[in-house]
């Protein structure tokens, strides 16, 4: 019988697997009485990663909030990777953020120790990103969670909206999939190999500083980062907003090969099925994609890479500098006028 205290049973689900579905989203904030301001470039309405207000000419503002239940035990580790992905979203918009507030729920059986680690691990994160947290909130419920609510600056004309990808574009992923799927699986008790697990929460750790700013010295016309909703959806929500049809070439997509090998098991978060009722009639499959393979690619990310779209003739420039500081970027795909349909999965 199992007896250690695992901070992963305090919860139901884990990281960016919670997420609720892009799809019931859409539904529950559907005619809302709001207000409009010019100055708001990118609202809810937009499906984006951020909201931003042009504060003048030279200044915009982002602002975003994430934060989730733990997908790891180690309580220090689960403070740093939620930090990481919230601050994330400031990264995906071509932002640098600056100022956060803590978002902390804690149980009444949590260890106090547990509930400092959490915390020292956000603080950590946030001093590496260059970020002040500057308060937060506080309060008791049934699940442990805990994230980030944060504001960025950036240059209105370097402000990289997730809805302006252009027919021409390549798409450059900058972190590999399978996290939702092998987290899962480790949750399970089915994958416990301590080097794959290594691998995965430097991943999750990684900020996506870099990857933001290498990008902003090319021709990127849209971005986004692929985290609850999967690369599939956070795809169609690009192809959706651009009015293009975006083709994603698993051949050459970035994933752990273990994840691969768990989903044809069967273990995928509830999370993947979300995002597979989200973004699956708006996609058309050519070729030979097995069932699993389809799974990865909706498999909801914790603290994913950016998904980038950037002008063709900048593709190969771009994915070489970003390898030189982010080895598993890859070419995942390209954009061309509106087809069929908003995604082509491709051999």
């Amino acid at each position: 019988m199992e007896t250690e205290a695992r901070l992963t049973k305090l919860a139901s689900c884990a990281g960016c697997g919670a997420k609720v579905g892009a799809g019931t989203l859409s539904t529950l904030l559907k005619d809302f009485k709001t207000r409009t301001d010019p100055r708001l470039i990118v609202g809810f309405d937009k499906s984006d990663d951020a909201s931003v207000y042009l504060v003048n000419e030279e200044t915009a503002l982002i602002q975003t909030v994430d934060f989730f239940p733990p997908i790891v035990d180690d309580p220090y580790l689960f403070g740093q990777i939620a930090a990481t992905n919230a601050i994330s979203d400031v990264y995906a918009m071509g932002g640098e953020p600056r100022l956060a507030l803590n978002v902390l729920c804690v149980t009444e059986t949590m260890e106090e120790e547990w509930i400092r680690e959490i915390l020292r691990g956000g603080y950590d994160k946030a001093y590496e990103a260059g970020v002040i947290i500057s308060g937060g909130h506080t309060i008791h419920g049934s699940e442990p969670l805990y994230g980030l609510a944060v504001t960025g600056f950036a240059r209105p004309d370097m402000i990289r909206k997730n809805d302006a990808a252009k027919p021409g574009d390549v798409l450059i992923l900058t972190k590999k999939l399978g996290v939702g799927i092998l987290t899962t699986a480790a949750k399970a008790r089915m994958m416990t190999d301590p080097e794959l697990m290594n691998r995965l929460y430097c991943q999750m750790t990684q900020l996506n500083r870099d990857a933001c700013q290498v990008m902003q010295r090319y021709r990127v016309h849209s971005c986004t980062d692929v985290t609850g909703f999967g690369l599939m959806g956070h795809s169609c929500e690009m192809a959706q907003g651009s009015g293009c049809t975006l083709h994603l070439q698993v051949g050459k997509v970035p994933f752990y090969p273990e994840a691969l090998e768990m989903a044809d098991m069967g273990l995928v978060p509830a999370g993947a099925y979300r995002n597979r009722d989200f973004a699956e009639s708006a996609a058309q499959v050519r070729g030979d994609v097995s069932r699993a393979m389809q799974d990865i690619l909706y498999d909801p990310q914790t603290s994913g890479g950016l998904l980038i779209a950037v002008d063709g003739k900048d593709g190969e420039a771009l994915l070489r500098e970003l390898k030189s500081v982010i080895p598993d970027a890859a070419l995942t795909g390209y954009v061309t006028e509106r087809g069929e349909t908003a995604l082509v999965i491709e051999e």
